[in-house]
């Protein structure tokens, strides 16, 4: 996707703070962190959202989980846990159209993060 946002980070256009990169995925954190603890998994592969994933993504939906499960225990998130976070489209506050993971953590949080934090 040309104007994509997470796509032009994943091409190296746009720079960001790596957490872990293959090659299906990329981590980085988020420049705009809602917690200690505030990092992206996206798959490099262009995929609007998840509720736009087809059988053939069915493997790499889970490794993105997977992943994004031991990027936090990595960052000090494993006893005490965080959020993890998947918009889908508008109504579910997504404002990038690139299938994408948060994970936030690193100091508790209220519910009422929920609603302050949408992107």
């Amino acid at each position: 996707m040309n104007n994509c946002l997470f796509c032009k980070i994943i091409a190296g256009e746009i720079p960001c703070k790596k957490l872990y990169e293959d090659d299906d995925i990329l981590a980085f954190f988020d420049i705009k962190p809602a917690a200690p603890v505030h990092f992206l998994v996206v798959p490099k592969k262009h995929i609007n959202n998840l509720l736009e994933l087809d059988s053939q993504d069915s493997l790499l939906a889970g490794r993105l989980l997977y992943r994004a499960s031991e990027l936090a225990k990595e960052q000090g998130c494993g006893e005490k846990g965080g959020r993890f976070i998947i918009n889908a489209k508008s109504d579910g506050g997504q404002t990038v159209d690139h299938l994408h993971i948060h994970f936030i953590g690193g100091r508790s949080l209220r519910p009422k993060l929920a609603s302050i934090f949408l992107g």
